[in-house]
């Protein structure tokens, strides 16, 4: 990456893009609603079972222009989704900036293992044992979506929803490798800790991206 890229980069004029699309949001509080989703390329949190592992090398994602970003997003939606990747290991301000004075409203998910940079009305913060949240996204998400890939995962939720506001809605989601075994446990989990709701990833059982 030239000197100049870089530093573009480093200030979030420019971001690794790896993908942007059109689709229905699958999981947590708003699935089933119309959203542009931005995956921004980058990550070193490194979930095996991440279903999107090759988000994680940015060097392979071209640097793109904020500009271009939200001109796209805003030809289709006005609700605009942040994945990635991890979002965060990048400077969102000029992005989100660009995106409010567009009128959207932005969403972002992240595992929170970065500073919150960013104006966002929706944080869906998905922590992961492997590199744990900043202190300070834990006050300001709106939702907590925590992966059950095996039974610790349901004390490892318990730790998380303890750091969250009371505002913040709580959901398991199952990896979806192993649905079939962890979905059984997490109903029963969900009856007997009613403070919890359950996620699916509806967009797979859709066929949509």
């Amino acid at each position: 990456m030239q000197k100049e890229t870089k530093e573009l980069v480093d200030l979030g004029l420019l971001l690794p893009l790896m993908e942007e699309f059109y689709t229905i949001q699958g999981e947590g509080f708003h699935k089933g609603t119309a959203a542009y989703f931005i995956r921004i390329g980058g990550c070193d949190v490194g979930c095996h079972w991440c279903d999107v592992k090759e988000s994680w090398n940015a060097a392979l994602h071209p640097p793109t222009a904020v500009e271009t970003i939200v001109g796209n997003a805003v030809k289709h939606s006005n609700t605009v989704v942040v994945t990635g990747g991890e979002p965060l290991t990048w400077n969102m301000n000029p992005l989100t900036e660009e995106l409010k004075a567009k009128e959207a409203k932005i969403h972002i998910e992240t595992s929170g293992a970065y500073p919150l940079t960013g104006q966002w009305d929706w944080i869906c913060l998905s922590p992961k044992k492997i590199k744990l949240p900043k202190e300070e996204i834990y006050d300001v998400a709106d939702e907590l979506k925590v992966i059950v890939y095996n039974k610790d995962d349901f004390r490892f939720a318990e730790e998380q929803a303890a750091k969250v506001s009371s505002k913040c809605i709580l959901y398991l989601q199952p990896e979806w490798s192993k649905r079939e075994t962890v979905i059984p446990l997490i109903v029963d989990y969900v009856m007997a800790n009613p403070k919890w709701k359950v996620s699916l990833q509806t967009h797979k059982y859709l066929n949509i991206p």
